[in-house]
């Protein structure tokens, strides 16, 4: 499964697109499919601190409740409102319209760490056997 080429991935299947000092995150579409139907997304509030890697909501589907992290560190600046009334947004359009927040990046080179889609296709490989 190719990955979009213009993000950065974390081992716990979240994307990153940073422009400027802003950066969108979301779950992969690996992550939504492996959720199966999402009902619940409980996101930070805006204006909320978060560290990298640290904990950001809660994603809620018919399987399971899974905790959602963030892959980079920030201020968050926005939430997709749009998730409140149609959270299933995430399992269907995981990198367009179901981004879940953005953040005002601490320290930009946080995202130069994360997975490239190259690096993230081995990972969903090696999980896969």
């Amino acid at each position: 499964m190719a990955q979009p080429q213009n993000l950065r991935y974390s081992k716990e299947h979240e994307w990153v697109k940073v422009e400027g000092d802003t950066a969108t995150i979301g779950i992969t579409e690996y992550a939504q499919d492996s959720l199966g139907d999402i009902v619940y997304v409980e996101l930070p509030k805006t204006g909320a601190t978060l560290a990298q890697f640290g904990n950001a909501g809660v994603i809620e589907s018919v399987k399971a409740v899974s905790d959602l992290f963030s892959p980079v560190g920030g201020e968050v600046v926005e939430t997709n409102a749009a998730l409140e009334n149609d959270p299933a947004l995430v399992n269907r359009e995981p990198f367009e319209g179901g981004w879940l927040f953005k953040v005002k990046l601490s320290n930009p080179s946080e995202a130069g760490h994360l997975l490239s889609p190259e690096s993230y296709d081995q990972l969903l490989a090696e999980d896969n056997h």
